[in-house]
């Protein structure tokens, strides 16, 4: 089937899902995850074969923990689901509303987008946690995965699929397209009409061929070159756990620190305590030479390596000789992701978040917050880096436009 027909059955089962009751969206919502949990075994299987084929394909460690599942990951990903069913439905909410003084009622309320596209790599919980926002918010998902996931992608789709059909609701609301062919990337990322916004999650390639090449409108989800900023009032204790959590509690996601920036005043106090950390736990300091200093295990830094997301169990690290200096390196080489301040002091702190430029600012936290299950928007669709619509992660409401309602009694305009 083309991509242009699934787009039809997708702009069909969209107008169904937009006069859906929340119970019904609720209710579809615990059958997929029940679905999920009862063929947990057919799934792990599909997953399997990826996992062989990425293993001879030579993919990273990092794809490879991406593309897995397991039992407590599958179950985790249908908690999701249900988790996504008990919070409020965003569509008909009203965002604003008033009575205008010629008597005229004016309510600017939610609406779902129509259809949404999503085009995603190696991450099969993508395929649900996109799936299921989409539904809750009223929106027809079609789905384009990668090649190294197709079985698992089409095994997760097939038990939503009968779920969601189950539950009285068109199995067209969930669709996923061919993998193997470049030519349905091009053809969704045409389908302007058909396709209400696009919204791809991925490597920085993948992004910037969906934003610079698709005639549909895109939501821009950013790669993570993701700072910690270790500031000259900083509890160094603290700035020890909240630096390796940030960049050690899992490498391959787009929250984790990638770039470490150390004030000069407390850079022979920190850094020796977070170099040994780091060495424990076999992450790679790419360094300056004020960082080198401190152990010979510290790799030369380049210009490329304060720009890169490693995904991998690598870290830049420079010493930076002032707050100012700070923010201007992070606003030249991060992507507008996650940026974080360790400081005890409130200015330097206000000051950090206000000329950060990212969609997340952390103070005295992890990076790793930056999600929306942490908070406590349920599975998100991904991280806008973007500043138009939509910033940060994108949960149910972001998934929605919205549209004026305006009642009269016979107004006509003079």
């Amino acid at each position: 089937m083309s991509v242009t027909e699934q787009a039809r059955r997708a702009r069909e089962a969209a107008g169904a899902l937009a006069v859906a009751t929340r119970t019904a969206k609720d209710g579809a919502l615990h059958a997929m995850a029940d679905a999920l949990v009862a063929r947990t075994p057919e799934i792990l299987t599909a997953n399997e074969a990826d996992l062989a084929a990425g293993r001879e394909a030579g993919l990273s460690a990092a794809i490879l923990d991406r593309l897995k599942l397991d039992g407590p990951r599958v179950a985790g990903i249908a908690e999701a689901l249900r988790q996504m069913a008990a919070l409020p439905d965003p569509v008909g909410e009203v965002v604003r509303g008033s009575t205008l003084p010629n008597g005229l009622e004016l309510r600017q309320v939610r609406v779902p987008f129509g259809v949404v596209g999503i085009i995603y790599e190696a991450r099969p919980n993508v395929t649900v946690d996109a799936a299921g926002i989409c539904l809750k918010s009223g929106n027809a998902a079609l789905l384009r995965g990668s090649s190294s996931a197709a079985h698992s992608n089409a095994a997760l789709v097939a038990v939503l699929r009968d779920a969601v059909a189950g539950a009285g609701l068109p199995a067209d609301a969930v669709q996923l397209l061919d993998a193997t062919s470049r030519d349905s990337v091009k053809e969704l990322m045409r389908a302007r009409g058909l396709v209400d916004v696009l919204i791809p999650r991925g490597g920085a390639s993948l992004i910037r061929t969906v934003v610079e090449e698709s005639t549909v409108p895109v939501i821009e989800t950013g790669v993570g070159n993701c700072h910690v900023y270790v500031d000259a009032a900083a509890d160094l204790a603290k700035a020890v756990a909240i630096t390796l959590n940030s960049k050690t509690q899992r490498l391959s996601t787009c929250n984790t620190a990638e770039s470490l920036l150390v004030h000069a005043d407390v850079a022979d106090a920190f850094l020796p305590a977070v170099l040994a950390a780091f060495a424990e736990a076999g992450v790679t300091v790419h360094g300056t030479p004020e960082v080198a200093a401190h152990s010979a295990a510290v790799v030369a830094a380049t210009d490329e390596d304060h720009r890169t997301e490693y995904l991998s169990a690598d870290i830049s690290v420079a010493v930076v000789d002032s707050l100012d200096a700070a923010i201007d390196h992070i606003n030249r080489y991060g992507t507008g992701h996650t940026e974080a301040i360790v400081t005890d002091s409130q200015s330097a702190a206000r000051e950090f978040v206000a000329r950060v430029d990212a969609a997340a600012v952390m103070v005295n936290a992890s990076t790793r917050f930056t999600d929306g299950g942490e908070f406590g928007f349920g599975a998100e669709i991904g991280i806008s880096t973007q500043k138009l619509h939509a910033r940060g992660p994108m949960g149910l409401p972001e998934l929605t436009s919205t549209k004026y309602v305006v009642t009269g009694d016979g107004h006509l305009r003079g």
